[in-house]
């Protein structure tokens, strides 16, 4: 046997190359190895070649994305609990790490604009940032100015993310494409211009602009929750928990041409505290979030930290407290810690509720809720759709059913004279890492017969958990809840597809395959949703002539 070679040994990606090998043993709320810099990923020596402790000899392939600094390949002894550094590679870098890369689209403020959102190594100083776009019988005619943030180690709330996982995220930029026509095919390169002159740019990208409110046309959605990360190099990281994360990113990618948009309602990376897992992530959608609008909205592993704000006190977030997901990700929010917004896409109308803030009767954002479902037109936006990370309205799993909630306290108390006074067609939730879908329930009880085509009036809104796009699964409970028609405990993730004003399909697919598992429609015209609902619950009316 040679000596050294151990079944102990792995090999780390650290960046910047110049990292700590010391432990911070102090940090406690971090994962092993607990060095002082956090490695990128790590693969134990052994890998690829059992005989490894026998031989000395292995090979181990590492895949590298572009994270503006350099990088250097450690090799430590002692398994993940002891590690003792034994060597360090030369650095490896980028020929241009500063190199603009993940554009991210995502619907503006109003129905005609479209956001573009990357990230660099180009302070301002150094390089003004911009978007060169155009339809494509005018590619590149306009030129369109981004503004630039970022964030500092100052800016967590808590360890590991102030600590040992902190890695510095770079320069994120973000563009505002205006006055767009309706249904068109845009091409765009994000850019930066130096002071030398000379002008460093991304790769050529298109998207196609959304449907103005009430249009008549082909719209396809896909929404699901806690997708994560993966690594294609098979490659060990913090956090690892996502084993159907690039499945799902697989299918979608494969689907492209027949998506429209794209809601990941929370739980986004599972960063959990180390930064450099952000940019990991960004790259891995980058296909899809590149062609496009990527829709976030804000989940417990963004969000949440003791005493920062959030609605939970709890540690989720590893001290994150919603910067990063914030900052990475532009939605079209009037604030960016109070993470809720409304999104108007051709006949549907989204309402994001931020499930980590508080959404109590009489708050804000419960105000705000009321004010996106009340004001709808339905006679244009006939589609109307809730969203919230945490199940707000209906859930078997285990977890709410040991509380004895069957979903967050209160919530459903909360929301559901909502839902049924403004007729809310289908509410989406993450969190439970599965899928669930109700009858059509009002109150603990299934309202109408309807099963897979819904049809006529109003009778109640459907409830759907699509938390299974990545995260390991979660369990039902046993009791039979009346109201949950279908369970999955697999990976998959939920499709819309709004055929006209009166047709709207549901899909629920596996990640695995892209098979359908369970579907169903609904069918109803405007004078449906007008007046009373099933349940004889009415709009109020004069009592004189």
């Amino acid at each position: 046997m040679p000596i050294g070679a151990s079944s102990s040994d792995w090999i780390g990606v650290f960046s910047p190359s110049n990292f700590s090998s010391k432990l911070c043993l102090s940090d406690q709320l971090g994962e092993e190895p607990r060095l002082c810099n956090a490695p990128i990923k790590y693969q134990f020596a052994n890998m690829s070649d059992s005989q490894y402790a026998m031989s000395g000899r292995g090979e181990l392939t590492f895949r590298l994305i572009n994270q503006r600094q350099d990088f250097a390949f450690g090799l430590f002894s002692g398994y993940l609990d002891k590690p003792v550094l034994v060597a360090v590679s030369q650095p490896v870098a980028f020929k241009n790490p500063k190199a603009p890369v993940s554009p991210r689209l995502a619907l503006g403020k109003d129905w005609n604009e479209m956001t573009v959102t990357w990230t660099s190594g180009y302070s301002i100083s150094e390089a003004k940032p911009f978007v060169l776009w155009g339809p494509e019988d005018e590619k590149y005619a306009f030129r369109a100015p981004a503004s630039t943030l970022t964030f500092t180690q100052k800016d967590m709330c808590g360890a590991p993310a102030n600590t040992v996982g902190w890695r510095d995220p770079g320069y994120i930029h973000t563009s505002y494409l205006k006055n767009l026509w309706p249904s068109t095919t845009y091409f765009y390169k994000i850019a930066h211009k130096l002071k030398s002159g000379d002008t460093v740019y991304g790769p050529e990208n298109h998207f196609m602009s959304s449907p103005a409110p009430g249009q008549d046309s082909l719209q396809r959605v896909v929404i699901f929750g806690d997708m994560g990360k993966g690594e294609r190099d098979l490659s060990n990281e913090y956090s690892d928990y996502q084993p159907g994360a690039l499945n799902t990113t697989d299918r979608l990618n494969e689907d492209l041409d027949n998506i429209d948009m794209v809601f990941h309602i929370g739980d986004i990376t599972y960063s959990d505290g180390y930064l450099s897992q952000w940019d990991q992530f960004t790259e891995q959608i980058e296909r899809i979030s590149s062609r496009v609008p990527y829709m976030i909205a804000s989940g417990n592993h963004e969000r949440d930290w003791p005493l920062s704000g959030s609605f939970y006190n709890v540690t989720d977030s590893g001290g994150e407290c919603g910067v990063p997901a914030q900052t990475v990700f532009n939605m079209p929010a009037k604030n960016r810690a109070k993470f809720w917004y409304s999104a108007d896409y051709g006949m549907f109308r989204f309402c994001v509720a931020d499930s980590e803030n508080d959404w109590q009767e009489g708050s804000e954002q419960y105000k705000f809720i009321e004010e996106c479902l009340s004001s709808v037109d339905r006679q244009k936006q006939p589609w109307l759709i809730f969203i919230a990370h945490r199940v707000l309205g209906y859930s078997s799993g285990w977890f709410y059913a040991t509380q004895g909630t069957f979903a967050e306290a209160m919530a459903r108390d909360t929301f559901q004279k909502l839902w049924q006074k403004y007729k809310v067609d289908l509410a989406f939730y993450g969190h439970l890492h599965h899928y669930e879908r109700t009858c059509t329930v009002y109150q603990n009880q299934c309202v109408g017969k309807e099963t897979e085509n819904y049809s006529g009036k109003f009778n109640a809104t459907i409830h759907l958990v699509v938390g299974g796009a990545g995260a390991h699964l979660a369990d039902f409970t046993p009791i039979n809840t009346t109201w949950s028609l279908v369970r999955d405990r697999d990976y998959g993730f939920g499709k819309l597809t709004a055929f006209d004003h009166s047709t709207l399909l549901f899909e629920y697919k596996k990640s695995s395959s892209g098979d359908v598992y369970d579907k169903f429609w609904i069918k109803r015209e405007y004078m449906d949703v007008l007046g009373c609902d099933t349940l004889r619950n009415c709009p109020e009316v004069a009592l004189g002539r």
